[in-house]
């Protein structure tokens, strides 16, 4: 069953506003420093690490508010510092910082203390589906007495709580629109420097970003035959609803037919808010769990990925930049459109259509990986769609960032000249 949903999640922030009346207040009695703090909602990733790395190299303090013990034990790894977001130092090193780096939310520092702060929301995909203030979801509250006005009220807080935003870097200058809307900010906040979570697909050789990539995989996966090809199936969330594409046990058997018949490796990464169980009815090697548990921030592998299929995921317009087919498995699209919303049509980002089930999703898969000219066409079309989002791919998107943050009056590193 799903585990989050935006109306419980709304319910909770609304028992919460007297905490961030009383955390407002306490902002507005402590001094800011210079100090950068950073925090990511699905671990030690994305584009607040890169951007962080960039930072802390250049002389700044930085801090990273970990969510749990998972979260402290790998950011102690990379050599960062860090202390829990939720209670009382989490609240002081929020309030005290001069510069606060999310990817999700607020809540991805702590979420009482960010008042008055120079906020960076680095946000973690260019949006497909409706986001934000465009999305009817966002202000969903339990169907209880005064619904109605709750939601208003969400959708009140909801855009508040965005303009304290200060920087908003966008892929391209479609996805700027996007974020523009969902967000209610101004073209002076959402800038058009590309984004850090992908400079890891573009900087380097392409040997250099496959091997690198293979190392993080075998790390999460475990072994992977030498020459096997790596699908990755990644669905997105849905808003709290079961997941329509977990496949029968029959279609288990399919699959892995499929992936012995083409000396192939599936890769599941079910979303972390999601529902449904994707383990196969059998033990097989050919399928393999990638779940956020193991591996928070699944960018720096996909170099190493051959095959993406996905329904709604943001990493459609990412893998692009390695020229990845992608294959859509889409049983919900005319639901998902009425209910969430997409940017655009989706047809024309499943430009030969999406399958609705997994028979049709093998036979497409069996092209693909038994075809070479059916892999190139597929491999086009990606970079096609790629090149449309995504301005810059020179892997210099995190120093684009850094510049425009240090432009609206962040001060350089102490001591530095």
């Amino acid at each position: 069953m799903a585990s989050f949903s935006f109306g419980t999640g709304n319910a909770a922030k609304l028992l919460r506003i007297p905490l961030y009346a009383l955390g407002r207040l306490g902002t507005l009695l402590v001094p800011r420093g210079r100090r950068w703090v950073f925090g990511c909602g699905a671990g030690i990733g994305d584009g607040a690490l890169a951007l962080q790395r960039h930072a802390a190299a250049l002389g700044h303090d930085t801090l990273w508010l970990t969510a749990d013990d998972r979260e402290a034990r790998d950011a102690g790894a990379l050599g960062i510092r860090t202390v829990p977001r939720s209670g009382l130092r989490g609240w002081w090193a929020t309030a005290r910082a001069g510069v606060v780096v999310v990817t999700h939310g607020l809540g991805d520092v702590n979420r009482y203390a960010n008042g008055g702060a120079f906020v960076v929301q680095l946000w973690h995909g260019i949006p497909l589906k409706r986001i934000g203030l465009d999305s009817p979801a966002t202000t969903q509250v339990p169907p209880v007495p005064g619904a109605p006005l709750l939601r208003r009220l969400i959708g009140v807080l909801y855009r508040a709580t965005a303009q304290r935003i200060r920087v908003l870097p966008a892929a391209s200058d479609r996805a700027r629109g996007r974020l523009e809307s969902a967000f209610g900010l101004g073209d002076d906040r959402v800038v058009v420097t590309g984004e850090p979570r992908v400079d890891v697909l573009s900087a380097g050789t392409e040997a250099e970003r496959r091997a690198a990539a293979r190392a993080v995989l075998v790390g999460a996966a475990g072994e992977l035959p030498p020459a096997a090809r790596v699908l990755l199936y990644a669905p997105t969330w849905r808003d709290g609803a079961p997941d329509p594409s977990v496949p029968t046990a029959q279609e288990w058997i399919e699959v892995v037919r499929l992936l012995e018949r083409h000396d192939a490796v599936l890769l599941v990464r079910s979303h972390p808010l999601g529902a449904g169980s994707y383990a196969p009815p059998l033990p097989t090697a050919r399928v393999r769990m990638l779940p956020s548990a193991v591996l928070p921030d699944v960018t720096p592998a996909l170099a190493a990925v051959d095959v993406l299929v996905t329904d709604y995921s943001s990493l459609a317009y990412d893998v692009g930049l390695l020229r990845m087919p992608v294959a859509f498995l889409a049983p919900d699209a005319e639901e998902y459109a009425r209910t969430r919303g997409f940017y655009g049509r989706y047809a024309d980002v499943a430009t030969t259509g999406a399958a609705e089930g997994w028979q049709a999703l093998l036979s497409e898969l069996d092209a693909l990986l038994g075809d070479p000219a059916a892999f190139a066409d597929a491999a086009t079309r990606s970079a096609t769609l790629s090149a449309e989002m995504h301005a810059f791919r020179d892997g210099e998107n995190t120093r684009r960032v850094y510049r425009a943050i240090r432009s609206r009056g962040v001060p350089a590193p102490k001591g530095a000249a």
